[in-house]
């Protein structure tokens, strides 16, 4: 499935969701105008390499730029091409205006890193000797998309739907085209192993839950500030 839009309108203008989309963009402009993008170096040097994290592997002098525990933030903003970064801004586009609008600006940065740092350590863990770089957004987005299947889960999605040769338009509850997103990605890891390289799906699963389990702490804490400023 291949999500268009939500029939969820917000009540304002979510501002730090086009700022991320933003940046995201303007970091790939700025990789595609570097030699070392062409060379691969610019991965090794921002994205997170689960061994050099964990310490058992060091980089290069000439790789090295910035300390490795930094890469965990870096890495949510680097893409390795046009459809990995139209893919995940799509997904951002559709479902983080309405996370953004009932957490607050402030409440949503937090999360939405809290989010990728979930997802980042999800992958490291799965396998900390491994080399390969990690970059995208796609972690931070899968802990949107789990906040989304919590607070919106009968908002209508619509979605394109291949079938064959075609592709059917229907509109589907956010529960079941989340969750069949969610399920996708276990599949596909139980189908990978993390030193091929490709997709990081133990990130996606490992931001997704992180999605759930914070949204829902963050809610609390939204109803209690909501308390407080209106009185009784």
């Amino acid at each position: 499935m291949i999500p268009l839009k939500d029939d969820n309108p917000t009540s304002g203008r979510p501002t730090v969701t086009y700022f991320i989309i933003g940046l995201c963009v303007l970091v790939f402009l700025l990789q595609l105008g570097s030699q070392s993008y062409k060379t691969g170096q610019l991965f090794f040097s921002y994205g997170l390499i689960p061994s050099v994290l964990m310490g058992h592997d060091q980089l290069p002098l000439d790789l090295y730029v910035i300390p490795a525990y930094v890469t965990i933030f870096t890495s949510m903003f680097m893409h390795g091409g046009f459809m990995h970064l139209i893919g995940n801004m799509l997904y951002m586009w559709i479902f983080a205006d309405n996370i953004e609008d009932s957490l607050g600006t402030i409440n949503f940065i937090i999360f939405y890193f809290l989010s990728g740092i979930g997802a980042a350590m999800a992958q490291v863990l799965m396998d900390t000797h491994s080399q390969v770089p990690m970059i995208g957004a796609s972690g931070a987005i899968g802990g949107v998309l789990g906040a989304y299947l919590i607070n919106h889960p009968n908002a209508r999605v619509h979605v394109l739907i291949p079938i064959g040769f075609f592709l059917i338009r229907q509109k589907i509850r956010a529960l079941y085209v989340l969750g069949f997103w969610f399920i996708l990605q276990f599949i596909n890891s139980s189908m990978m192993s993390s030193q091929d390289g490709g997709v990081a799906y133990a990130a996606h699963i490992g931001g997704f839950v992180s999605g759930v389990i914070l949204i829902l702490f963050f809610n609390k804490k939204v109803k209690r500030k909501t308390k407080v400023i209106k009185g009784p």
